[in-house]
């Protein structure tokens, strides 16, 4: 898999987690809870320095960090605090299995989770939503989704996506013959084949396909993906496309679609920005930047308030 950017979080160098149990056990105590201590540590705090945070914190006071947390903070604000505690892999899997639960399916969240991890990271979001849930990912995806999107969604299950750095210009060309052929040149389309060559390349090698189909075809592969296909499937491919491409200008778009329009979709940005944090939310920033002219901080302190719009500011890095 190609370059990922770079974070926002990373270790802090002069990390103290006696120090830092300390700090959040003083900001719980008493009346009143001081919320800019708890995000004053946790948002420059990497996930694995956090991880040691919670450790400590139950072997000093015998207490679940996580629970004091929940019981001294509430609304969205709590559920950033709580979504940097959680370890990565365990925060996909509970978000993947939010997207599934009740009524109606969100789509657009499992995509931006499944066609955007590396191979271990699906295997880890499978092993922790084993382990937390009792149910398998994929049969629950397989339960949730239908046709083509179905078939998708257990491709990416697999986690065997080709993640080499090297590219083949013949078998570029030869990928984007078959989708011109699957999709433009025929009557109806073969989405099996177009799927086929999206799930398994490498977002390098699918770069050279997607600039061997511009010489082939007065489209672009988006323009061909829109005309050729249609809803989730769509969205699909096209979240596939757009990774490959730019993984942080993807994400960049993601994180003005949750603010975008009447009302702030607050899970998709908080994970957006959380599960970006240490991989290339620096880049997605710069992104964002050149995509819609105004920073994504600015955004943010626009559509969101208070504590809630501290944390999220406070991991942006302003």
């Amino acid at each position: 898999m190609a370059s990922r950017g770079q974070g926002t979080v990373s270790s802090y160098a002069g990390f103290d987690k006696e120090a830092d149990c300390g700090a959040l056990r003083k900001a719980m105590k008493g009346l009143g809870t001081d919320e800019q201590a708890i995000t004053d540590i946790l948002a420059f705090r990497s996930n694995a320095q956090r991880q040691e945070i919670v450790i400590h914190f139950k072997t000093s006071y015998g207490k679940d960090l996580l629970k004091e947390l929940k019981s001294e903070l509430g609304g969205k604000y709590e559920d950033v605090v709580i979504a940097l505690l959680d370890k990565p892999a365990f925060y996909d899997a509970k978000s993947l299995r939010g997207a599934m639960k009740g009524a109606g399916t969100d789509e657009k969240a499992i995509l931006e989770i499944m066609c955007t991890r590396t191979n271990q990271e699906i295997k880890n979001i499978k092993e922790a939503y084993k382990k937390e849930f009792k149910r398998d990912l994929e049969k629950d995806l397989m339960s949730e989704t239908s046709g083509h999107f179905k078939r998708l969604m257990v491709s990416c299950c697999q986690a065997a996506r080709d993640e080499s750095p090297t590219v083949d210009e013949g078998k570029a060309n030869a990928d984007a013959n078959a989708i011109y052929k699957a999709g433009e040149a025929k009557w109806g389309t073969d989405e099996s084949e177009i799927l086929r060559v999206l799930a398994t390349r490498s977002f390098a090698q699918l770069r050279a396909t997607f600039d061997a189909y511009d010489k082939i075809s007065k489209k672009t592969i988006e323009e061909a993906i829109k005309s050729e296909t249609s809803g989730d499937l769509e969205d699909g491919f096209l979240a596939i496309i757009g990774c490959a491409r730019n993984t942080p200008a993807y994400f960049a778009k993601r994180i003005r679609d949750a603010m975008q329009g009447a009302g702030t979709k607050d899970q998709q940005l908080i994970r957006c920005i959380v599960s970006r944090a240490e991989i290339d939310l620096g880049t997605a920033k710069m992104e964002f930047l050149r995509m819609y002219g105004k920073p994504m901080s600015e955004w943010i302190k626009d559509d969101t308030s208070g504590d809630y719009k501290k944390m999220l500011i406070a991991l942006v890095r302003n």
